[in-house]
């Protein structure tokens, strides 16, 4: 996809690797949303910032609407927003559990909702969930946060199957550790250089969403090679 013109949204848009796929998006020429709870730090011509927390349907379907009333079409969606948090499973507090699957399933479906009508019209048009390695394999005291990234996966192997013979392409991104500031409620991993950075799982992003028309990039595995140096 040439991604000059097109319409862009990218749900947590205001750091990490949201952030870095909104600048790249518009190095390419996109007209690009941003979906963000809290204030943007970028100011370009063919950027808008858009406050709504992706856990509450209303909100999301107000600001899709904005940009669907505005351009009638979306071409592509990032859904980036996601958060974690660690510890047992019996001592995780549940309002934990419900925020992570509020947010990093139930807010990718209201997004992808919103999006889809447009998407299958066009012919044309790509959506790209965030997973997580979490979303591959299992790991201790991050139970509540695999299940959500497992049902991401689920969701979007579902989706692909659902929508490419309306042109439209799903793709999901598995990164390993990242650089950025998820690691702020885990007692025992801090963000370091030897994780993936933003900007590099950003560029890989970018180059699924460039490929031709009939080229379809289904899942995207990506892990620091020496995560521990």
């Amino acid at each position: 996809m040439n991604l000059t013109n097109k319409i862009a949204v990218v749900t947590g848009a205001n750091k990490g690797i949201g952030l870095h796929c909104v600048e790249q998006l518009l190095e390419e020429g996109a007209i690009v949303y941003g979906v963000c709870r809290s204030g943007c730090s970028i100011k370009h011509d063919n950027y808008t910032c858009l406050h709504a927390d992706v856990q509450d349907y209303e909100q999301v379907e107000n600001t899709f609407n904005q940009i669907l009333e505005k351009h009638g079409q979306i071409d592509v969606l990032i859904n980036n927003a996601g958060l974690g948090y660690f510890g047992h499973c019996e001592e995780l507090p549940m309002e934990q559990w419900h925020q992570m699957f509020n947010t990093n399933v139930n807010g990718l479906y209201y997004c992808t909702r919103m999006a889809l009508p447009s998407m299958k019209k066009s012919g044309e048009a790509h959506i790209v969930n965030l997973s997580s390695i979490a979303g591959l394999e299992g790991y201790q005291q991050v139970s509540a946060y695999c299940a959500t990234k497992f049902a991401v996966r689920g969701f979007s192997d579902a989706l692909y199957k659902e929508v490419r013979d309306f042109g439209v392409k799903v793709t999901c991104v598995y990164p390993g550790s990242v650089k950025t500031d998820f690691f702020r409620n885990s007692e025992n991993i801090k963000a370091h250089d030897n994780m993936l950075m933003p900007k590099d799982v950003a560029s890989q992003i970018m180059f699924a969403l460039k490929t031709p028309a009939n080229f379809h990039n289904v899942n995207l595995e990506i892990r620091p090679l020496k995560p521990r140096g």
